[in-house]
């Protein structure tokens, strides 16, 4: 006759069995309202940027387009994230994905965005790869037993 320890009688009785169930559960979440603060944020400056706002560095030089064409780009990018982050909430494996690509696309934008704002789009880069992180290495489906 053994005696069983709370986490193994869980395991069997199918409750709560631990914090490897909801491993990287905080990591999601994380990614998912960052997600959200950054496609505000980018919603906002988008539309400073197409409203030719005096908030970014004048006479600034872009590889291609101008200000106003990256304004629409990160406008309607930081539209997508914020639907994604609710898609991520509400545990859409669509959501996760399509929140990793336009984090990806935010990424490259952010990139070609500094001469615009220099730090803004480094602060932004660096939640961006903070955001794919989280939701590669722990979004994935639930795990069965």
């Amino acid at each position: 006759m053994s005696v069983e320890t709370p986490r193994e009688a869980a395991r069997y009785e199918g409750g709560y069995a631990g914090y490897d169930e909801d491993r990287g559960g905080g990591w999601v979440t994380f990614a998912g309202v960052m997600l959200a603060i950054v496609g505000t944020l980018n919603v906002i400056g988008g539309i400073a940027a197409i409203d030719n706002a005096n908030f970014y560095v004048g006479h600034t030089k872009f590889m291609f387009g101008d200000l106003n064409t990256y304004g629409w780009v990160i406008l309607l990018t930081g539209t997508v994230q914020v639907l994604a982050a609710f898609g991520i909430w509400a545990k859409n494996q669509f959501a996760r994905w399509l929140g990793v690509g336009f984090a990806s696309l935010n990424c490259i934008g952010q990139l070609v965005y500094i001469p615009a704002y220099p730090l803004w789009s480094l602060a932004l880069f660096a939640v961006d790869v903070l955001i794919i992180y989280g939701l590669i290495a722990y979004g994935g489906r639930e795990r069965t037993a």
